[in-house]
């Protein structure tokens, strides 16, 4: 017997739901779509993304609402276009066998004429996004004066875009007698003020406790110093074969530039946010919902309609501003009863922010090191075999065995295994081998002693370069990304540039008897950080940060008015600040 049956609902939904293949109902469905179908009450319900909200209240409102009326009886707000489409699909698929029932779809980036059409033609459920619907009230293109149902779905994502205002004024255009329904992952005050405003003695139900997070997501924390967070994602993917995830970014410029920076370095990634028109962001979700993108970077408001039930990781690039925002990030993987782990990427500094949202979840976080080189190479290496192992063959190939066996003729079972392992393995093992740890502790560490290496580079802005064009320079001749070289400072005839520690012997090497345009460059390690270097090398008598002091170089340089100032200084990072003490002193 299916369980559903338990609950009340009638032949024609019960009919849909075992189309879907529904058999338990989840707690929140549970407990929700008795009172609803017993009583004309208003009701929050309070359940961690994934739960089976959409369901919980929209069985009870196909069964309620009157097919035979062509009237709107029903409005449901949602925060995003995509969420708006999600839940009108499911809506078509629930009431699949309650002839004449509409359910129209009003939301922006598609026509309000078109929208307009279908209202005219008549819809018992108008599922919307707050802007749009306001805007069809406006042009007097929908009439919800006399619904008998509103559901606010996502009610505290909605309010943090910033929709209360929006969600008032259409609340006002709604029939007092109407039964409003509020469901959310969190509850903060914004929401709990929306329903002591809005609503009348609401039932309150609610699955685990308020902000509560879902059991099936396992929480994990990996600290690294800021400048390799882009490093740590990389490698959190490479040691995960089969990640298929969400990664968060605060910021659409973000979100956009990591997205490029994976695509660059070989990953099936695509970026999902605000900026992106309707089509392309559709196309993207097609994309990801085929497994054509294996990870998705988004912000917040655009992954609000992401409804993927086998994501096996969401991977935080970046804590969200608000700490509420972080229950509906891990909402996105662990949905319909399966596992997901929600990753997060901290510096030291966000450590405690880690703290608030144990209390908020009412889960532990577990602190992980980003995985090393020599592990993510035996990982790639286990799975490549699994993947040969459950291939099936392609019969296919049979004509062109006899000349392949040809080919492979005098080699050992052995040493083909070894050949075919290579052709993949050798890519992650060059890239790997010299890599550094980026554990917690080394990160730690480098965040404490800075863990940077400050060069003096005998080319500058007499050299036609500025900061960026020398970057590019410097990213060019090193043969690194671009986001190696930083603290780029250019003089008038030498520069100053900073790399990680690990880099300082391949830039010294890299510029050994470095020519540029005729003459010789000098490039040194600066005074300060020398005495820290082994004694084999030569060391530069330059510093960016003494001053006055310290050894002169005996150039003459040119002051920020590009006049010679006829004295002999040292390098160094404060000499403005220098020539102006020397000067105010005469």
């Amino acid at each position: 017997m299916n369980q559903f049956e338990e609950l009340g609902l009638d032949q024609q939904v019960l009919q849909a739901i075992a189309d879907m293949g529904f058999e338990t109902p989840s707690e929140v469905q549970e407990k929700t779509i008795p009172i609803l179908l017993d009583q004309e009450t208003d009701l929050v319900a309070l359940a961690q993304t994934g739960t089976g909200k959409t369901a919980a209240f929209g069985f009870p409102l196909i069964q309620k609402i009157s097919s035979e009326s062509r009237k709107t009886q029903a409005l449901i707000l949602s925060p995003t276009r995509e969420l708006c489409l999600q839940i009108t699909n499911e809506l078509k698929n629930y009431s699949k066998y309650k002839k004449s029932l509409q359910v129209v779809a009003v939301y922006g980036g598609a026509s309000i004429t078109d929208q307009s059409k279908q209202l005219q033609r008549g819809a018992q459920i108008i599922v919307a996004t707050p802007g749009r619907m306001q805007d069809m009230i406006r042009r007097n293109l929908a009439d919800i004066s006399n619904i008998d149902y509103c559901i606010l779905d996502e009610a505290d994502e909605m309010l943090n875009m910033g929709f209360y205002e929006d969600i008032k004024s259409i609340l006002s255009h709604t029939p007092n007698t109407k039964k409003t329904w509020l469901f959310s992952a969190t509850m903060p005050k914004e929401v709990a003020k929306i329903a002591s405003k809005f609503m009348k003695n609401p039932v309150e139900i609610t699955v685990g406790s308020k902000n509560m997070g879902t059991d099936n997501v396992s929480h994990e924390y990996y600290l690294v110093n800021h400048r390799y967070r882009y490093d740590a994602l990389k490698r959190l993917a490479d040691a995960n074969p089969d990640i298929f995830s969400v990664i968060f970014c605060r910021t659409k410029r973000d979100t956009q530039k990591v997205a490029e920076k994976l695509i660059e370095d070989g990953y099936n990634a695509a970026a999902l946010h605000g900026d992106l028109s309707q089509n392309q962001r559709d196309l993207v979700m097609k994309s990801f919902r085929t497994r054509q993108i294996q990870m998705l970077v988004a912000t917040d408001v655009a992954a609000r309609g992401i409804d993927v039930d086998d994501i096996t990781h969401v991977i935080n690039y970046q804590l969200p501003d608000e700490i509420e925002t972080y229950t509906h990030r891990s909402g996105r993987t662990g949905r319909a009863g399966k596992t997901g782990t929600s990753m997060v990427i901290i510096s030291k500094s966000e450590v405690r922010k880690i703290k608030t949202i144990e209390k908020m979840i009412q889960q532990q976080f577990v602190q992980k090191q980003i995985p090393g080189g020599k592990e993510i190479c035996k990982t790639q290496l286990f799975h490549l075999a699994s993947d040969i192992k459950k291939t099936e063959i392609n019969h296919d190939i049979d004509p062109y065995l006899p000349s392949i066996m040809d080919v492979l003729e005098g080699f050992s079972k052995e040493e083909l295994i070894k050949k075919v392992f290579s052709v993949e393995f050798t890519r992650f093992y060059n890239y790997y081998k010299n890599a550094p740890e980026l554990g917690s502790d080394i990160t730690a560490s480098k965040q404490s002693s800075d863990g940077s290496t400050r060069y003096f580079l005998g080319l500058g802005s007499k050299d036609g370069f500025d900061w960026k064009s020398l970057k590019d320079f410097l990213k060019e001749q090193l043969n690194l990304e671009r986001d190696d070289v930083y603290k780029v400072d250019v003089k008038g005839s030498f520069s100053f540039f900073n790399t990680d520690d690990r880099l300082a012997n391949h830039v010294l090497e890299s510029f050994q008897n470095f020519n540029y345009q005729g003459r010789d460059v000098t490039i040194e390690i600066t005074k300060e950080q020398s005495k820290e270097r082994s004694p084999r090398r030569k060391f530069s008598k330059y510093s960016d940060s003494d001053g006055f002091g310290g050894k002169k170089s005996g150039r003459r340089t040119r002051g920020r008015d590009g006049k010679k100032n006829g004295r002999k200084v040292s390098h160094g990072k404060n000499i403005e600040n220098s020539i102006k003490r020397r000067r105010s002193k005469k």
